[in-house]
């Protein structure tokens, strides 16, 4: 089983009796990437913050690497790298000139580094182009450039693709994806958008007003939207019974007990179930195919603040 790189025991934090984050209990494996996923004011920053230590829980605690953050701050974070919020820059230095400022800042002594990290972020070709001319997605890679300086076991980076176009968001989600299988690294990052987490997390937890509804691998969330058979028949429950003998398991839903489901594994199902319940004497007055999509699992989530 991997082992955790990121564990949070009932993590809370409370702004003048208002609880921002509540309650959450996180777990980041070895070697993923992590979409930590909620509407804008969920809590997702407040948590980044205080797995960073840049703020102080009001109750729980954090581990990282196995360690009590409170503890040992100073020799996890050299082994963390972080974008929070819209990075800064020189704006009248180079990429390369930016870089080599924080490299010194980070006491890093390979003076190599800045020419690796530009080739990790595909900016060598604007290393000596002012940053105050670079488009925003290239100010991004710079910042995940300069997150990545100190060769960083666990990548926490906060809404990356925020406020870029669709080559500037496909650019820095292929380089998220590509991390984890080049440099062994684990990577928590934080979206609004549950189609861009669908494209590159392999885990994903939901935060909804602070609290995490949901907390599972990305298979998990896709399963919810597998196609469904929706059937309104007429004695649903000896209907349900009666499919059983082919193999074929009918189920009700919590808010919906008019109506049988079936999952639907294979396009064909409809007309065998149809033909089998009007052939055992069952009025099948409706049937329809339904599918969520994954937005609309995460919508029913962060709108009705239900877990799955």
């Amino acid at each position: 089983m991997s082992s955790y790189i990121i564990q949070t025991k009932n993590l809370t934090k409370k702004y003048k009796g208002q609880t921002i984050v509540d309650q959450i209990n996180m777990r980041v494996k070895e070697g993923e990437i992590y979409g930590f996923l909620g509407p804008n004011g969920a809590g997702k920053t407040t948590t980044i913050r205080l797995l960073l230590g840049l703020i102080r829980p009001t109750v729980g605690e954090v581990k990282i690497f196995n360690q009590e953050l409170k503890q040992n701050r100073l020799s996890i974070l050299n082994r963390v790298g972080s974008l929070v919020e819209t990075p800064t820059y020189y704006g009248h230095l180079t990429g390369y000139e930016n870089l080599e400022a924080a490299r010194r800042l980070l006491r890093i002594e390979d003076d190599k580094r800045v020419n690796e990290v530009l080739k990790l972020v595909r900016l060598v070709g604007a290393k000596d182009k002012k940053v105050k001319d670079y488009s925003l997605g290239m100010k991004q890679r710079l910042g995940i450039a300069t997150a990545l300086l100190n060769n960083p076991q666990l990548l926490i980076l906060d809404e990356p693709t925020n406020g870029l176009d669709p080559a500037g968001i496909q650019e820095i989600r292929e380089l998220i994806k590509e991390m984890p299988r080049k440099y062994e690294m684990t990577i928590l990052v934080s979206s609004h958008l549950l189609s861009e987490v669908d494209l590159m997390a392999t885990e994903v937890g939901i935060i909804h007003k602070g609290s995490m509804l949901f907390q599972d691998s990305i298979d998990v969330l896709r399963k919810e939207s597998e196609p469904k058979l929706k059937i309104k028949v007429r004695n649903p429950i000896r209907a349900s019974r009666c499919l059983e003998k082919i193999g074929v398991r009918a189920f009700f839903e919590e808010e919906d007990k008019e109506f049988l489901y079936i999952n639907e594994s294979k396009p064909e199902i409809a007309g065998e179930v149809n033909k089998f319940l009007m052939e055992n004497g069952f009025i099948v007055s409706r049937l329809e195919g339904i599918k969520k999509s994954l937005e609309d699992i995460f919508l029913d989530l962060t709108g009705k603040g239900q877990s799955l």
